[in-house]
C-alpha cells in the first residue's frame, strides 16, 4: 500500500488545487453586477437578431476548409524535417498528399463555396 502513497497524494493534490484557486478566486475578485455585463458581445456592436439565427452553409465550408488546410500545415513540417530520410518515397507520399487537398479545393471552389454573395 505504501507504493500508492504518491498517486492517492497527486491525485489529492489534483483535485484540491482548482478548488482552491476557484475558492480563492471568488473571494478576490469585484463583483459589480451590471445588465450590460450579461448582454452577447459581437465586436462591439450591439446585436440586433436573435442567437438562434441561422447561417448559410458556406461558413461551415469555410471552417472544414480551414481546420483541413490547417491538417495539412501539420504534416508538411515533420515531412519537411525528414526530408533527406524519406528521399523520393517521401516526395511521391507527400504529392498524392497535395493533390488530394487541391483536388478538395477544386471541388469547394466549383461548387461555389469561396463566393461571398
Amino acid at each position: 500500500m505504501q507504493g500508492y502513497a504518491p498517486i492517492l497524494l497527486l491525485v489529492l493534490v489534483a483535485i484540491a488545487m482548482p478548488v482552491i484557486v476557484w475558492t480563492l478566486s471568488r473571494l478576490v475578485r469585484p463583483n459589480v453586477p451590471n445588465a450590460n455585463k450579461y448582454m452577447v458581445y459581437e465586436c462591439g456592436i450591439t446585436p440586433t437578431t436573435d442567437a438562434r439565427e441561422k447561417f448559410s452553409v458556406r461558413y461551415y465550408l469555410i471552417a472544414v476548409m480551414f481546420l483541413v488546410f490547417d491538417v495539412e500545415t501539420v504534416f508538411l513540417y515533420p515531412w519537411a524535417v525528414q526530408f533527406k530520410e524519406l528521399a523520393l518515397f517521401g516526395l511521391v507520399e507527400m504529392g498524392i498528399f497535395l493533390f488530394l487537398l487541391l483536388f478538395g479545393y477544386g471541388y469547394i471552389w466549383s461548387k461555389g463555396a469561396l463566393t461571398w454573395e
